[in-house]
């Protein structure tokens, strides 16, 4: 199950890497134009409905990038199929469309169908068109239906596979989502610690989507809270308006960020500069706008104990802010622009103690982050199972794409070509090949190209070390497979 996740977090890596740009660039646009949202200038207006047009869209990309990456070759029908599966669920599940079945109104549809396209959605989506894609993509019909054999199947059945998921969802989905709202509804009465669990679950619900279900009834004004609207309407009580707010801002700002830190300094010696692109940009997007997504998603299905602490120092952290009604407020999230925008406000309250607190959640994040990832090996970004830390060596002369169709070349002949190898793949540094006969396959041909190791996974499984540079290598692989 571990080997699972870890592989499921390794797929969404590729989604995720495009979200701190987009998140960087809404935050921008909203610091421009805070109170109109792009409606009251033109620069604004292009830079957060640019952002928005990745941020808004991260079911999708997720449910693209696991299909893509949870397959068993990394091919355009999966991905496909991923979308496709994604556009059934969420086509099927609208409000409007569930109207439709019950005989009544949109606006009488139950809330929980306004929030089917999430998170959890792309990546159920995504897990079931891979699925899909690793039992049927070599499928062969009979003569009058062989136009739809293969890969071609995968839309297909991905397809009759959702059918089923949403019918299952039709039911449960309600359920579920009206659960949480009745206990948020419930601990909305228990104060301080209300806030520190409606923190921690916040947190902990946001790889399903269902934290939506929590934020309707503290955030806006599903049971009377409404506290993002009175906080900035100076309507509230002071101290108090805002406690499911404040608490966010230390953990955004500072501690995510110094998680990051810790994942890095525990990362591969020779992984460091990868891992230190992705983390550095989230870090970044966190601090600044408030938007976590990037980073968290890099190590919630990778290291999923850690998610969990980190769940619960965002719960401590709203539970302190509430106890000694440290307040500030968000309209977009809980970064360093709202967090300037928000404390000259009438309803905050000693602001300024949140950066205090942040910068001691920064420290805890780091040590503990660090202790936990060295003390039980988890697998953080640079940290993975079947990544490793040696680098083909480079070359000193020629041209670098000749000398990855070379490489290629040569290896491709030691596996022994077309009428050995069935299955070509690679993941961020090794060649993942199946082969008919292992007996076939020449090492040492292979080894002379100057790859750092070859692993022999069992009779039928290889895998080539390459380094960093194997997507490069596995292309000129593939291309020599379909000649």
């Amino acid at each position: 199950m571990m080997k699972y996740l870890q592989r499921l977090g390794r797929s969404l890596m590729l989604p995720v890497a495009v979200l701190p740009a987009a998140a960087i660039l809404m935050g921008i646009g909203y610091w421009i134009d805070h109170d109109g949202w792009g409606t009251g200038n033109i620069i604004a207006a292009f830079l957060i409905t640019a952002g928005s047009a990745i941020i808004d869209n991260i079911p999708i990309l997720f449910a693209v990038g696991v299909a893509l990456g949870m397959a068993k070759t990394r091919d355009g029908s999966a991905a496909l199929s991923g979308l496709v599966g994604f556009l059934v669920v969420t086509t099927l599940l609208s409000p409007d469309s569930v109207a439709m079945y019950q005989g009544v109104e949109a606006e009488n549809v139950d809330l929980a169908f306004g929030n089917i396209g999430n998170a959890f959605i792309g990546i159920l989506s995504g897990v079931i068109a891979a699925n899909m894609f690793n039992r049927f993509s070599e499928v062969q019909l009979p003569d009058a239906l062989a136009f739809f054999s293969g890969k071609r199947l995968v839309p297909i059945m991905t397809s009759v596979a959702m059918l089923v998921a949403s019918a299952i969802l039709y039911f449960v989905w309600p359920f579920v989502y009206g659960g949480l709202v009745s206990f948020a509804e419930g601990i909305s009465t228990l104060g301080a610690t209300g806030a520190g669990l409606y923190g921690f679950f916040n947190r902990l619900l946001i790889p399903t989507g269902l934290h939506h279900a929590l934020n309707s009834v503290f955030w806006f004004d599903v049971a009377g809270i409404n506290d993002i609207g009175n906080f900035w309407a100076s309507t509230g009580e002071k101290g108090v308006t805002g406690m499911y707010q404040a608490g966010f801002f230390p953990i955004m700002m500072f501690g995510l960020p110094g998680a990051a830190l810790a994942m890095y300094h525990t990362a591969k010696t020779k992984r460091k500069k990868q891992a230190a692109s992705l983390l550095l940009a989230a870090s970044f997007a966190a601090f600044f706008t408030g938007v976590t997504e990037p980073l968290e998603f890099s190590f919630m299905f990778l290291a999923p104990a850690l998610y969990v602490v980190h769940a619960a120092l965002t719960g401590i952290s709203l539970f302190i802010a509430a106890t000694f009604q440290w307040t500030a407020g968000f309209g977009f999230s809980a970064g360093l622009v709202d967090f300037v925008l928000s404390s000259s406000l009438p309803l905050a309250n000693k602001p300024f103690m949140l950066l205090l607190q942040g910068l001691v959640f920064a420290v805890i994040y780091y040590l503990l982050f660090r202790f936990l990832i060295v003390k039980f090996n988890l697998k953080t970004p640079g940290r993975e199972n079947d990544e490793v830390v040696e680098e083909a060596a480079e070359g000193t002369t020629g041209d670098k794409q000749a000398r990855f169709a070379s490489m290629a070349s040569q290896i491709y002949d030691g596996l022994g070509g077309d009428e050995n190898v069935t299955s070509i793949d690679n993941c961020v540094t090794r060649l993942r090949l199946e082969v008919k006969d292992m007996d076939k396959v020449d090492q040492d041909k292979i080894k002379a190209t100057g790859v750092p190791g070859i692993n022999v996974i069992d009779k039928h499984n290889i895998q080539v070390v390459v380094g960093t540079n194997v997507q490069f290598v596995a292309d000129e692989v593939a291309k020599l497979r379909k000649e």
